[in-house]
This record gives structure tokens, sequence and C-alpha cells, in this order.
């Protein structure tokens, strides 16, 4: 359906009665040629429409950055409730930023707060930028194009992080839409822990007092589990599916890398 909307330029919220009416050749050419892109090419929908929706805002990609499918939104939605509770967020940081879709949905949902998205991928940024744009939040997101954390980072009250988790010889085998994808965005090392390991290592320093940080690490969160059992990972659960993502406070770090 998304494919076929997107060749006839109709709405995603068009409505139920509208979709039975009868199409004419062009129309069906439109539909057909796209279609068979998807199957010939095994490219994900996402570039062959290039946009996608996260947290309930579109954004551009290409095959620069991942598409967005990040449980995170949820979670974003929810102003990052019930851990938050009362404190106030000023300051937000999203690690691995890509589309800038984690960074922007946190600026939508957070309008008091700044927000700052690293990533080490100029191509990257230069998509996030673009999204930025659209959605008229120069003034609210800065990037920086940085290994995990921007220098001189200031403390942050939310630390938000999807960043690349894929061993690598998972990555090797999974379907040619995943290869399609920008490898930078997702593997990490033999393990798939060697992004998280600079996250962990310098959060302590970059949260502020009473700080959360929040990252998904998807399929290996049991070997996470297990590398770190001196933390206290809180291992959140999603109304709309998803695994793997884990709430840490700047207190609980402390105490324990």
């Amino acid at each position: 359906m998304f494919l076929v909307l997107h060749a006839l330029g109709w709405s995603y919220d068009i409505a139920a009665e509208a979709l039975e009416a009868p199409l004419d050749a062009a129309q069906r050419d439109a539909v057909e040629a796209l279609v068979r892109a998807r199957i010939e090419t095994r490219r994900p929908a996402a570039y062959l429409t290039g946009r996608m929706w996260f947290a309930g805002l579109e954004f551009a990609v290409d095959e620069r950055v991942l598409v967005p499918r990040s449980p995170l939104a949820e979670l974003i939605a929810a102003r990052f409730e019930p851990w938050r509770g009362a404190r106030p967020v000023a300051r937000l940081l999203d690690i691995g930023t890509g589309s800038g879709c984690i960074a922007i949905a946190c600026a939508h949902f957070f309008p008091e707060a700044n927000v700052e998205a690293s990533d080490i991928s100029a191509d990257a940024l230069a998509v996030a930028a673009t999204n930025v744009a659209r959605h008229r939040m120069a003034g609210r997101v800065t990037l920086h194009e940085a290994d995990l954390y921007p220098p001189a980072a200031a403390p942050y009250d939310i630390i938000v992080s999807n960043p690349p988790y894929v061993p690598r010889a998972v990555w090797r085998a999974l379907p040619p839409e995943y290869q399609a994808e920008p490898g930078l965005g997702l593997v990490a090392g033999d393990d798939g822990m060697s992004c998280l390991e600079g996250i962990l290592a310098g959060a302590p320093a970059a949260l502020a007092p009473g700080g959360l940080l929040v990252v998904e690490v998807g399929e290996i969160w049991a070997e996470v589990a297990a590398r770190y059992p001196q933390l206290p990972f809180t291992w959140l659960e999603f109304a709309h599916g998803g695994e793997g993502v884990f709430l840490l406070t700047r207190e609980d770090l402390v105490a324990g890398v």
C-alpha cells in the first residue's frame, strides 16, 4: 500500500472509499514500475520513495542513512515517561543521528529543549541537515560531525542513541534490503559492542545529575547484560513491539562503570 499510494501521488490518509476508484493506464503503469523496482532491486521501500515516518513525523531518507524504524519513537512520543518524572529537560543529545529522526522528534516533543545530534558520517549529516531544515528546527537542533560525543559536550538531561550494534558476521548474512543500508550505521565490530563501549564510558561525564541514558542494542541485549553485570539495566517494553532498549541513570553509571 505504501508503494501504491506513493506511485499514485495519493495521501496516506486518503479516504477508504477513494481506494475503490478504478485506475487509468498511466496510473497502473506507475504502480507496476515501482513495485517491480522493489522486487527486482530489493531496495527498501523508503529508499524508492525517498521518505519515511518516525514518531508521526515525515523524514527524507536515502542510501546515506538507515531507514527509521526504532521503537525509540514510542518512548520519545511519551516524553520518556514514566522514567523522566517531573525533571525538566533542557538539553538532549542524540548519538549516531543518521537521518536526524530521533533528534528532530525529541525537539518536537520537547519544545522547551535544545537538542544536539552527532554522527561520524558527513553523508548522513547532510541528510539530517535536510530534515532539520524541513522541520524548521535549525534554531533547536545542532548537528555535530563526531565519533559519539561532540567536542566539549555539556551536561545533558537525556542522552538517547540507536548506535550501530550488529556483529559483523550477522550483518554479512542479512537480507539484501539491509545490505542496501550503510554498513557504517549497522556494524559495530565482531561482537556489535564497539560503539556501546564508548557510549557507556563517556556517559557519566556527559550527563547532568539525575540524567538518563537510553540506548537501543536490539538482539544483542542479552550479551550486553552479561558483559556489564555491574550495571542495573532497565530493559524497556513497548506497546507497538521492539526489544533491546535499556535505560540507565547517571548515578547507575557512576556507580558501575
